[in-house]
């Protein structure tokens, strides 16, 4: 996820203008189609400052001038940081994961609530949207095709630089060791709790759940 942010930031702190900021976020929350909900509520609901959102904002809105990002444009921002692979499907999932009210499109406000849990979040939140981007038709489980389909999707954004080298088999090995330490009663599928029990007990699944975070 740090990617995204960075895109979304890197040319705002190129063009920082000194003072009158409050003056000019009024400005610019009016120039596009859906204004944000107000930075003071924004700053409740989330663990960033004011000063931290505003920065976000800019970027934001620089990036998409609507107020809004559609998944296509999601796609072009993210796999600019994977040039070697193949990142849409993976963007794909994430966008959905962003996407919380189901709309075709990650309105600013979405986009904040989402990166406030994953890179200030407590450990059980992020776990909870880790679990959230996982289980892609939100049944309230993670099933095997669900997991193949994510494990399969980070190793085509990782390209080349995929190690090991992706073979027809690795993705089932993945697989196969998630549910054989998530999967307690063998029922074939992986609730919450399931999930964030075996993440919080074994150091190398959470090792790898920060992995996964790292390409978010």
């Amino acid at each position: 996820m740090g990617a995204v942010v960075g895109t979304l930031t890197m040319q705002t702190k190129q063009r920082r203008r000194p003072s009158r900021d409050k003056i000019d976020d009024e400005l610019e929350m009016t120039m596009v189609c859906h204004r944000p909900e107000g930075l003071e509520q924004l700053e409740a609901q989330t663990n960033f400052t004011k000063r931290e959102l505003q920065i976000l904002y800019r970027g934001f809105k620089n990036e998409c001038p609507s107020g809004v990002v559609d998944e296509e444009t999601f796609k072009h921002i993210y796999a600019q940081f994977f040039p070697h692979g193949d990142a849409s499907t993976y963007a794909h999932y994430l966008f959905n994961a962003f996407d919380t009210t189901n709309n075709g499109s990650i309105k600013f406000e979405e986009f904040v609530m989402g990166l406030s849990t994953l890179l200030r979040g407590t450990m059980r939140e992020k776990l909870e949207w880790t679990f959230h981007l996982y289980d892609i038709n939100n049944d309230g489980y993670i099933n095997r095709e669900e997991m193949t389909e994510i494990v399969r999707a980070i190793y085509d954004m990782m390209g080349k630089y995929t190690y090991p080298a992706l073979k027809g088999d690795v993705p089932k090995q993945h697989v196969d060791a998630f549910f054989q330490k998530m999967d307690k009663n063998k029922a074939g599928v992986v609730t919450l709790e399931e999930f964030i029990v075996a993440c919080q007990e074994d150091e190398m699944m959470m090792r790898s759940m920060q992995l996964f975070e790292n390409v978010m």
